[in-house]
C-alpha cells in the first residue's frame, strides 16, 4: 500500500467530522440516480472504490443490494461506516487498502462505484495501474461509474493536486475497455457553501474477446 497516501486520509478521517470536508454529502444523488438507472438486480456484486464514510452503502442497503464491497485507502473511515452501519455491518465486505496496488478479483463486480477517487491519481503509472483494475474487477457487460472535477472544477482537494475532466477525456481514460452510455454534470454545494463541478459517466465494460459491448 502507498504509504505516503494512507497517512494522508488516515490523518483526515480521524481529525476531521463528515461536515469539515468538502466532498460530505447526506446522501450521494447523482450517484444514485446512475445507480438505479442501471436497474440491476438486487444479487449484483457492487464495489464503492473509495467508499470511506460515505452514505452509498447505506442506501444500497435500503434498496435491497446484498452482495456489496467498500475499498478504501483509510482504515479509519471504514470503521467509521462500520459503527454507522451497526449490525448490518456483517452485510458488507470491508477492504482498507490502495485500489492501484491492491489484488482484485476478475470479473466480479457488475459495478464498481468511484466518487472522486480516480481524480487523485495524476501520474500516469498510478491512472493505468487503476484503469488495468477496473478493466480486470468488472465483469464484460458491467458498468462502471466514476465521477471526478470536471474541467472547470477545482484544482486541489484535502490539500493535494487533483485531475480534471471533461467526459470526452474521462472516456478516452477508459478506453478500449470500456464504452461511455451516459454522462452527466453534477455541482456539489459542499459543506462551506461552495460549489464543485463534478462530471459523472457510466461506462459499459465491453467483451474483450469481440471489441464489442456485452448487454
Amino acid at each position: 500500500m502507498n504509504a505516503s497516501r494512507q497517512d494522508h486520509w488516515q490523518t483526515v478521517y480521524r481529525g476531521t467530522s463528515e461536515q469539515q470536508t468538502s466532498w460530505y454529502r447526506p446522501h450521494l444523488d447523482a450517484s444514485l440516480r446512475s445507480i438505479d438507472a442501471l436497474d440491476l438486480p438486487h444479487d449484483a456484486p457492487v464495489i464503492d472504490v473509495g467508499g470511506g464514510r460515505s452514505t452509498l452503502v447505506d442506501d444500497l442497503l435500503d434498496r435491497g443490494f446484498r452482495d456489496l464491497t467498500v475499498l478504501d485507502l483509510s482504515e479509519a473511515a471504514l470503521a467509521q461506516s462500520r459503527a454507522r452501519l451497526g449490525a448490518q455491518t456483517a452485510s458488507v465486505h470491508w477492504l482498507a487498502d490502495d485500489v492501484t496496488e491492491t489484488e482484485m478479483p476478475a470479473a466480479r463486480y457488475a459495478l464498481w462505484h468511484d466518487r472522486a477517487v480516480f481524480h487523485f491519481l495524476i501520474e500516469d503509472i498510478a491512472q493505468q495501474r487503476y484503469l488495468d483494475a477496473a478493466a480486470h474487477a468488472t465483469r464484460e457487460g458491467g458498468y462502471v461509474i466514476v465521477a471526478t472535477f470536471a474541467a472547470d472544477g477545482p484544482e486541489r482537494c484535502s490539500g493535494l493536486p487533483v485531475a480534471r475532466y471533461d467526459a470526452g477525456t474521462l472516456a478516452a481514460r477508459f478506453a478500449p475497455h470500456f464504452e461511455c452510455v451516459d454522462a452527466c454534470r453534477d455541482v456539489h454545494r459542499t459543506p462551506f457553501d461552495t460549489e464543485q463541478p463534478f462530471t459523472y459517466l457510466t461506462l459499459r465494460r465491453r467483451d474483450d474477446a469481440t471489441g464489442n459491448t456485452t448487454s
